[in-house]
């Protein structure tokens, strides 16, 4: 089991930046893809960013490249992802989840392991 726990939402003014984290525990994710998802309101839950854990092999969704940066920090078993240039748009809750897989995916379903979700408002 990998349990996944998401830091670092709140309200941000469109322009500014926010630094999401995600810790990491339970079984070691060094052989797992990892990703970030968000979900706002009345819509479903879609694909941002996606980084191998070993390679650092990463895929974006078009609407945040250029704009957010995935990144891991494999002595504290952390995810990050900076998002900045923030528009209302990127309203949502951010999902950090976990995939037992070697190669990177925007599916929801590629992944096993999902967090509690952190929400990001960002006012126009």
């Amino acid at each position: 089991q990998v349990q996944l726990v998401e830091f670092g939402g709140g309200l941000v003014q469109a322009g500014g930046s926010l630094r999401l984290s995600c810790a990491a525990s339970g079984r070691t994710v060094s052989n797992y893809v990892m990703g970030w998802f968000r979900q706002a309101p009345g819509k479903e839950r879609d694909f941002v960013a996606a980084i191998t854990w070993f390679g650092g092999n990463t895929l974006y969704a078009d609407s945040v490249k250029g704009r957010f940066t995935i990144s891991r920090e494999n002595g504290k078993s952390t995810l990050y992802l900076q998002m900045n240039s923030l528009k209302p748009a990127d309203t949502a809750v951010y999902y950090c989840a976990a995939a037992a897989r070697a190669t990177v995916a925007a599916a929801n379903r590629a992944y096993n392991y999902w967090g509690q979700g952190t929400q990001v408002t960002v006012s126009s």
